[in-house]
């Protein structure tokens, strides 16, 4: 079977859909590769590693288009890259397709048979593919350095000469992944954490990481596929009550809630950072999909009312060569979950396959 990789359009993205260690080991099964020139210079990779590695470097589009069966991408396609598509051919990226449908009707109507990396079932047995984790891992870690590089105080408890140095106070919201990664780092580099989550199920876990968890008493939210469903407006006003106090000591605040398919929740509002510490820092990690705070911006760091807003979206991005790599694991456990290097199994009752498998033969299978 033949792969492609096709280099990132989008702005300020460097990932790329393969590594070159990862182009090795899926040619020594069998498969043919062929990757678009400097697909992967973003991530510090060569076209002369990936000709190492044993793929075809070349610089025509349409060339990788039609001599290849599937097409590896980060991210999901433009019209722009839509159009050269042939009828029957395999792409595979993330699609956001619950937010995306007229995207995916476009692909739909090409015959392009669209599997979604993002609609991996967070399950025991897909956690090797679950790209979703693995890159929020990362960005967990980078909130925090950013947070560190943003703020007017240093993270650790310190005791000098001068005098002591009080530890920085860091609040966490979400305790998924990527809230674990931010408090364990937070917690390595010397800080007092403290984190909230609609999910009570996640206290256990926050507090073997050595954060305090700020309980919304009397109230809770259940997770479904590994997310948290959407809160109710009351349970939000109850835990904007219970996390003021912190809210307003915080010395750096990292938010992490999504709800996949619609706009992040606001859990600070502009008349909450009214009343945070003057050189506060927020880092919102929901900046990309409206911001889990009232008044971020995307891909901007500003100051308002006294508090720095780090709106950066798109931050596995920022670590490009591991992003790429574990992305590049992700999606090679991934195919040998659905083909091997003589086609696709197409077992469209097996639970992985059939929640990824977006359109088929001109259909949308998943809405």
């Amino acid at each position: 079977m033949k792969l492609g990789v096709l280099k990132e359009t989008k702005s300020n993205e460097n990932r790329v859909a393969l590594s070159p260690n990862v182009v090795k080991g899926l040619i020594s099964k069998g498969y043919k590769i062929w990757v678009e020139e400097n697909a992967g210079q973003g991530s510090s990779y060569s076209n002369e590693a990936y000709t190492t590695a044993g793929a075809t470097i070349t610089s025509s589009i349409p060339d990788i288009c039609n001599n290849v069966d599937v097409i590896l991408r980060v991210n999901p396609p433009t019209d722009h890259e839509i159009a050269p598509l042939k009828e029957g051919i395999i792409w595979i990226s993330l699609l956001y397709h619950k937010s995306n449908p007229e995207l995916i009707q476009k692909l739909a109507d090409k015959k392009v048979t669209a599997i979604s990396m993002d609609a991996i079932p967070r399950i025991s047995r897909a956690q090797s593919m679950d790209v979703l984790s693995s890159q929020a891992n990362l960005a967990g870690y980078k909130a925090v350095i950013l947070g560190a590089n943003e703020m007017g105080k240093i993270f650790p408890l310190m005791m000098t000469a001068a005098g002591t140095i009080t530890p920085a106070k860091v609040l966490i919201f979400g305790v998924g992944v990527a809230g674990l990664q931010a408090i364990a780092t937070a917690k390595r580099l010397g800080s007092v954490v403290e984190a909230t989550d609609v999910r009570m199920e996640t206290k256990e876990q926050a507090e073997s990481l050595g954060a305090k968890f700020i309980t919304v008493e009397g109230a809770s939210v259940q997770s479904e596929g590994g997310y948290a469903k959407e809160a109710s407006e009351d349970y939000l006003a109850k835990q904007k009550e219970a996390v003021n106090k912190s809210l307003f000591q915080a010395d750096l605040v990292i938010t992490t809630a999504l709800v996949p398919g619609r706009k992040a929740p606001v859990l600070i509002t502009e008349a909450q950072v009214k009343q945070m510490k003057m050189g506060a820092v927020i880092v919102d990690m929901a900046a990309e999909q409206g911001g889990n705070c009232e008044i971020t911006e995307a891909d901007a760091i500003v100051v308002k009312h006294g508090v720095k807003l780090v709106g950066v979206t798109n931050l596995p991005s920022t670590l490009a060569n591991v992003a790429s790599e574990l992305y590049a694991k992700n999606m090679a456990t991934f195919l040998d979950h659905l083909a091997t290097s003589e086609g696709f199994k197409w077992d469209m009752e097996e639970e992985i396959t059939k929640g990824t498998v977006i359109t088929k033969d001109g259909i949308v299978l998943n809405n």
